[in-house]
């Protein structure tokens, strides 16, 4: 294995001499004394350097087969950690192989399921639909006449994805030992999060469930159908999911003339993004051309589910008021919040970080807004976040890399598309829902579960608290005799001050309780009385513990 490992970098190396890329490994002080040996090398006297270096990249990648395409297509989605030209040539990338024989297919199907190949399907195409590096795609036909399409995982590929992988954490390891812009990028980090993008492809069944929820949160749509999975069918190796037909969202003239609205395609697009981003926090991360259809009806037809995104409430708060401070052009707004949410150190100064966001941001304002790009936007905020010390937040960057391909497909469809006239409202109006007492309810009824067993223990904890506050007092007093009276003032003050919040603290559970409760048993008025009585109680209990703290 280490032998074979040997001879994949010296075949690496090769390769990127051969496109003329030593300017990137020399570039490095502590190797540069090692550059006369290259000179050994006949590739060296051969290499290429006609072309400008993304491209002598992107086809050295090409060469090295298709995980390290699928890496540099990884690294395309980077621009925060690669230069902008570079990023934009990797975007190129295709991922695609020769297809492995229809025999093999079939062997895996049987094999995975268990059963000859016509137990399960009326039909199967050997000729593949598609093919790429880490599966194949053939067409089927079930037992019921519904038609399928069979994804298949390429045999033998996770061998090959774990000699490479091992490739590129030395080459990470190295990067770490003599690249200086190392401790800023942590390349070993980056393959780590490639590492686990790739290895979450190799299983079907996660795929398939990834398809499940998003069909399950749009079944209802107009805008956009997600194809079933038929699960009885898949396996971690296979996966059999239904078959749809549309026009490829890139064959503009063939969705003009089945009639479609182009502009309300387009703001559809973008509605079903930010609906899968902050109301669902779950999105398809892989929007590009290749993976959208278009019905003769104008509904988006999605396929490919193998890479999804997930964000947390606090992910959707940061990208929220983010996005709404900078339309506002508020950048101290931005600073603030990246502070409150502590996406950077707390030693952070203000002023700063708001004339860094204000610097890149007001060049981006000078133009129409329906050329600004909500995607250069979100990547130029997470370029200043960098040079403060943010980290890498993955799910932001599947975010950005999405919003990109959204707008990319959205102003080809529709040139003068405005995105902030579809999102502006769509932001506002969530916000307001986090923040309403709708928000507030929802939140004490989502923590009331763990809140409801600590209630009978709550009486002693406050009893604790106050014989602790009071034994305190009594050993102030007794070895403190000469303390003022206006010290035992404040004291006295304190103690009423903790003994309000406490009692405050026991109304509002008891309310939260009584609420649910009225959920699962009509109490009727009284039970609304009391439960309205009891919250008052415990909001004047614990505003009067907290003002009593001011005085």
């Amino acid at each position: 294995m280490k032998t074979k490992g040997s001879w994949r970098l010296i075949r690496i190396f090769r390769v990127l001499l051969r496109h003329g890329l030593d300017e990137f490994v020399f570039k490095l002080r502590k190797l540069r004394p090692y550059r006369p040996l290259l000179f050994l090398f006949p590739g060296f006297w051969f290499r290429d350097r006609s072309s400008d270096r993304g491209q002598r990249l992107r086809e050295a990648l090409e060469e090295l087969g298709p995980i390290f395409v699928k890496f540099g297509q990884a690294l395309s989605t980077r621009p925060d950690l690669i230069p902008t030209d570079i990023a934009i040539e990797l975007t190129r990338l295709q991922d695609q192989v020769p297809p492995f024989s229809g025999q093999a297919a079939r062997d895996v199907v049987e094999q995975s399921l268990g059963a000859p190949i016509s137990e399960h399907f009326a039909s199967f195409d050997i000729q593949p639909l598609a093919s790429a590096s880490v599966a194949q795609v053939h067409g089927a036909t079930l037992k019921d006449g519904t038609e399928v399409v069979v994804k298949i995982l390429r045999p033998g590929i996770e061998s090959i994805i774990d000699q490479d992988i091992e490739l590129l954490y030395q080459l990470a390891n190295l990067a770490d030992r003599y690249w200086p812009e190392s401790r800023r990028l942590r390349p070993r980090e980056v393959v780590e999060e490639y590492d686990k993008t790739i290895h979450d492809e190799l299983d079907m069944t996660r795929e398939g469930a990834n398809a499940s929820q998003l069909r399950n949160n749009f079944l209802d749509s107009e805008m956009i159908y997600v194809p079933e999975v038929f699960w009885d069918h898949s396996t971690q190796d296979v996966l059999v999911i239904e078959r749809i037909y549309g026009i490829p969202i890139r064959d503009i003239e063939a969705i003009k003339a089945a009639g479609v609205d182009l502009r309300k395609l387009a703001h559809h697009g973008v509605e079903i993004f930010f609906t899968q981003a902050f109301r669902d926090g779950f999105f398809h991360a892989d929007m590009h051309p290749g993976n959208i259809f278009v019905s003769p009806t104008g509904q988006y037809r999605a396929v490919d589910f193998g890479i999804m995104g997930s964000l947390a409430d606090s992910d959707k708060r940061y990208l929220a008021e983010n996005l709404l401070a900078f339309f506002n052009r508020d950048y101290r707004a931005v600073a603030v919040a990246h502070l409150r949410a502590g996406w950077v150190p707390p030693t952070t100064r203000v002023d700063e970080f708001e004339a860094a966001v204000r610097t890149v941001c007001e060049p981006i304002f000078a133009r129409p807004i329906s050329e600004i790009s909500f995607g250069q936007l979100v990547l130029r905020l997470f370029q200043v976040a960098r040079r403060f010390d943010m980290p890498v937040q993955p799910q932001l960057v599947l975010l950005q890399k999405t919003l990109l391909n959204i707008e990319g497909l959205g102003r080809q469809l529709y040139p003068q598309l405005d995105l902030w006239e579809t999102a502006k409202p769509y932001l506002e109006q969530w916000m307001k829902d986090q923040i309403g007492p709708k928000a507030l309810m929802k939140t004490l009824r989502r923590e009331l579960p763990s809140v409801l067993p600590l209630i009978p223990e709550l009486p002693g904890l406050v009893h604790e608290l106050l014989r602790r506050q009071r034994d305190g007092q009594d050993l102030l007093s007794s070895e403190q005799l000469d303390r003022t009276s206006e010290l035992e003032e404040k004291l006295a003050k304190r103690t009423q001050q903790k003994n309000m919040l406490a009692l405050g603290v026991l109304f509002l559970m008891v309310a939260i309780a009584n609420t649910t409760a009225m959920e699962i048993y009509d109490f009727g008025v009284m039970g609304t009385a009391v439960t309205a009585a009891l919250t008052g109680a415990g909001i004047i209990s614990v505003m009067a513990g907290i003002f009593s703290s001011k005085t």
